[in-house]
């Protein structure tokens, strides 16, 4: 081992994340399943302002939080550029990284779960924030031009997650009518063989969804 250690979850878009940039960068890494009912003293130890997953160890130094990991697998370890090197350009990437984290991810998530008659007006948020990436993408093979960047890592939520959860939920939130530009780097996205190597199991995510909707359903109203 490397000395690197990545306390995750499979399946979690942050722990994706952060394997993706050690991959990206050819850094070997021990992974280490955290249960989050039951966190370990490692974790709690690792991390204890928010006690939460990914925490990357690096020679017993622990940096926490995905887009903060990211960017110091990028500087700490040789191998190709997650971010851009150009100051102006690094600045717009972390931007738009910390609005899918901030204002997207939370909306969209919200919105697929949601019932009732809050539904509509949390589709209407998440249509908001999703018709800014989509402006964003106009004219955009990836977020940062021709070859899959920073955003691109830190979208993998609504890049592979989305479609997912809408199929167990019954919830439909995208569309290539609403959103063509997100649509488009959606279908590049997924088809970029960096991108199959580095995602878990499309049929084990479903599954799991898909008995979080029947366990909802099943608590009395």
């Amino acid at each position: 081992m490397s000395g690197v250690k990545l306390l995750g979850v499979n399946g979690s878009p942050a722990s994706q994340r952060v394997e993706w940039a050690l991959k990206i960068k050819g850094v070997k890494y021990e992974f280490i399943t955290e249960d989050l009912q039951n966190k370990s003293p490692l974790l709690l130890k690792s991390n204890p302002v928010y006690k939460k997953i990914p925490v990357l160890l690096h020679n017993d130094k622990p940096i926490a939080e995905s887009l903060v990991i990211i960017e110091y697998i990028d500087e700490a370890f040789e191998g190709p550029s997650i971010l851009p090197k150009d100051p102006y350009d690094k600045a717009i990437a972390s931007f738009w990284a910390k609005f899918l984290d901030d204002k997207c991810l939370p909306a969209v998530w919200k919105a697929l779960w949601s019932q009732g008659e809050e539904q509509e007006k949390d589709k209407e948020e998440a249509y908001e924030v999703l018709k800014v990436l989509d402006n964003e993408l106009k004219d955009k093979k990836f977020f940062g031009g021709d070859n899959i960047g920073f955003v691109d890592v830190v979208a993998n939520f609504v890049g592979f997650w989305i479609e997912i959860v809408e199929e167990a939920t019954g919830v439909v939130l995208v569309t290539s009518e609403k959103f063509p530009n997100f649509c488009a780097w959606r279908d590049e996205y997924l088809n970029c063989d960096k991108v199959k190597e580095n995602m878990p199991s499309r049929e084990m995510l479903l599954g799991f969804f898909k008995s979080r909707v029947q366990a909802a359903a099943a608590i009395p109203k």
